[in-house]
């Protein structure tokens, strides 16, 4: 029975997708005892995997050499192959919902994997999706593909556990995080329950799948909403020459009813960009709107072209243009110590600089090269002398970037995070430094 193969660690459990959410997810449960297989289509990452090599923070190379190439354990494999899933017992399905151009839903690779799965499907197969979706994605993609020949709740099983990886972040991640989980039925919910009692400290049951999901959307729409709040002061306090940092953290001394969120030159990753805009279209379908999540995306959206104004008001202050400038870019990841290029924010300001024929180069240790799809092409500048340049603009501060060279060598300074601060914490005020 699949509830005891759960229980004793012998279920075959295939993850669908091994970026940052189902390579963790994978090597997790594998750690745990279970026999896990990863699948995605792409080959370079299976490749990678065969060998026992990371691609990401998370998991390490050396455990990673630990579950899969030592021969005693074998416990984690890799295959581009869905003919794997008619072993399985458990899929998670891990793999990304973005937007399209117009900023609807594009749940296209949770569809082709729910085929993929009905394909090879069988009798006592639990089937859980972590993507993050609208609230009725389980239930109105999952469950009709996969009941068409099987009971839900009986021979089949569905739930739902929203992810809540965060990358880089060096204090919470897939174990220590508390997980919501959810099933169609409550068979299904005790089933998936279960199942992540052995990765997880805390696990927090909800109703149904359209909690999970719904809470999931209004996690990161709470970050957006307050990221656009942020962002609007920095644009409020420039017209009235203040500092919005130090506005901020002035406010954020008030040790109650208030969280310091702080204003940057856009919104990037996986989640925040993206999830809020789901419920947004789901609302469209009831005549309705999510007008504060409209709001936070309109204003969030602005801030490229914000800093590339800010960019051509502080080359005006030294008689210069922005057409044939040479401007260095100081991080192009959307976050700082991270590889991830997912919806920077960086990168349509650089498209919008270029347009404007300037000279644009960029240093990021994380990330040695832009490739075209991600909306450029372009190589990173390796010991950047940063007089060399006419300006140079702070996007994303990672920590191999040293700020006290660059305010001792660059000749005209653009800081959109706010991190070039005096020795009391305060931000410097400096004639050729210019702020968000």
């Amino acid at each position: 029975m699949l509830y005891d193969k759960i229980l004793n660690d012998t279920a075959h459990i295939v993850v669908m997708g091994l970026g940052y959410v189902g390579l963790p997810v994978a090597t997790e449960f594998a750690r745990a005892g279970f026999k896990v297989t990863g699948l995605d289509p792409d080959t370079s990452k299976i490749e990678s995997l065969q060998r026992g090599e990371s691609y990401l923070d998370r998991p390490s190379t050396n455990l990673l050499e630990a579950l899969a190439l030592a021969p005693e354990k074998r416990r984690f494999q890799a295959t581009s192959d869905p003919a794997v899933l008619a072993t399985a017992d458990v899929v998670i399905i891990c793999v990304p919902t973005p937007l399209n151009k117009t900023k609807d839903p594009d749940l296209s690779l949770v569809s082709g994997a729910v085929a993929q799965i009905a394909e090879h499907q069988h009798k006592d197969m639990l089937v859980i999706l972590e993507s993050t979706s609208y609230p009725g994605t389980t239930r109105e993609f999952l469950v009709p593909q996969l009941t068409r020949n099987y009971t839900i709740g009986k021979d089949i099983f569905v739930g739902y556990s929203p992810e809540r990886i965060d990358p880089g972040n060096p204090q919470y991640h897939l174990t220590n995080t508390p997980k919501l989980v959810s099933g169609i039925t409550d068979l299904c919910g005790q089933m998936t329950h279960r199942l992540y009692l052995k990765i997880s400290m805390q696990l927090m049951p909800v109703s149904s799948p359209e909690v999970a999901e719904m809470s999931k959307i209004l996690e990161n729409s709470f970050r957006a909403v307050n990221i656009g709040l942020a962002n609007e002061i920095a644009l409020i306090s420039k017209k009235l020459g203040v500092d919005p940092f130090e506005v901020i953290d002035a406010a954020a001394t008030k040790p109650f009813g208030f969280m310091p969120f702080y204003p940057g030159p856009g919104l990037g990753g996986h989640c925040i960009p993206v999830d809020p805009l789901y419920l947004t279209w789901k609302l469209r379908a009831f005549q309705s709107q999510a007008r504060f999540i409209e709001l936070a995306d309109t204003i969030n959206s602005s801030m490229p072209g914000h800093v590339v104004g800010i960019v051509s008001e502080a080359l005006n202050s030294v008689y210069k243009s922005v057409a044939g400038s040479k401007i260095l870019i100081l991080g192009v990841a959307y976050k700082p110590d991270v590889a991830d290029m997912r919806e920077s924010p960086v990168i349509p300001i650089i498209q919008k600089l270029l347009a404007l024929k300037a000279k644009v180069f960029y240093e990021d240790s994380f990330v040695p090269h832009i490739s075209e799809h991600e909306g450029v092409e372009m190589s990173a500048t390796e010991g950047a002398d940063y007089g060399d340049y006419d300006l140079v603009v702070i996007t994303t501060p990672h920590k191999t970037i040293d700020l006290k060279k660059v305010l001792s060598k660059a000749k005209l300074i653009v800081d959109t995070r706010g991190v070039l601060r005096d020795d009391n914490g305060r931000t410097l005020k400096w004639p050729h430094l210019f702020r968000i």
